[in-house]
């Protein structure tokens, strides 16, 4: 088992859902937690938490995945004490709508887009030729169910977790020849705000996504992500899905009566 005492864990998307939870949960391992969303105040929130209740190293700072030049910008400025980024967990990810794709909104497919696409391949350009120049790291990509199986309506966001789901085969085939683990951990029902988020606040439509049955908790994701980071370093998960025990594909779902 590797230690993570005093590694560098970068988080994206933390102030909510899986990444916070992966926040708390590689604090409890003792890593130093860099940690970045949109939402500046959360973050503080829980950088205030982590260091109150575990005594963390926490750095946080304000970032939208889908600005290249903020990625880069923030990434390269980063204190020198932050620079040697030991595992990265890029969870910034987000659902917009569910409509027919000849019905959908093209701001939505954008946002999606950027964000689960172009926003991991900005972070992972910035941080991943220091791991190879350090021949040292662990990439963790949080895909979904989605990326392996469509269903209904779910045409783009799927589409763009099947993107995941390929850039991470391919770059764990691209850095086949260094030490560099590459994983990718793919959930199915998770209770977050992924839902309230897909239906622009729209909370009673987001809480029938969950109904009569026992959804998958962020915690439940963020120790699945700690397990694939703390393997033997010659252990490498390349994919785990991991789904409630009342799913069986993105569409076979048992609701309790």
């Amino acid at each position: 088992m590797n230690s993570l005492v005093n590694s560098i864990v970068f988080i994206t998307g933390a102030s909510s859902g899986i990444g916070r939870a992966c926040a708390r949960a590689f604090a409890r391992e003792g890593a130093r937690l860099l940690v970045a969303a949109r939402r500046i105040e959360r973050l503080n929130e829980l950088a205030a938490e982590l260091k109150r209740e575990q005594h963390s190293d926490v750095f946080t700072f304000q970032l939208d995945v889908r600005d290249r030049s903020a990625v880069e910008r923030s990434l390269r400025s980063l204190p020198k004490e932050w620079e040697a980024i030991d595992v990265l967990v890029s969870n910034a990810g987000l659902s917009r709508g569910l409509d027919k794709l000849h019905e959908g909104s093209i701001e939505d497919w954008e946002e999606m887009i950027d964000t689960n696409v172009k926003g991991l391949l900005y972070v992972s350009r910035s941080v991943i030729p220091g791991m190879v120049a350090r021949k040292k790291g662990t990439i963790i990509n949080i895909g979904s169910i989605a990326g392996h199986e469509v269903y209904p309506r779910g045409n783009v966001y799927c589409a763009t977790k099947h993107a995941v789901d390929a850039l991470t085969k391919g770059l764990r085939m691209d850095l086949v020849d260094t030490p560099i683990r590459v994983c990718t951990v793919d959930p199915g029902l998770v209770e977050t705000e992924f839902s309230v988020v897909r239906f622009r606040g729209d909370e009673e439509r987001a809480k029938t996504v969950y109904q009569n049955l026992q959804p998958l908790t962020p915690e439940d994701v963020a120790e699945t992500v700690v397990f694939c980071a703390t393997r033997p370093s010659h252990v490498q998960l390349a994919e785990v899905i991991i789904l409630p025990t009342a799913q069986a594909s993105t569409t076979l779902v048992h609701r309790a009566p």
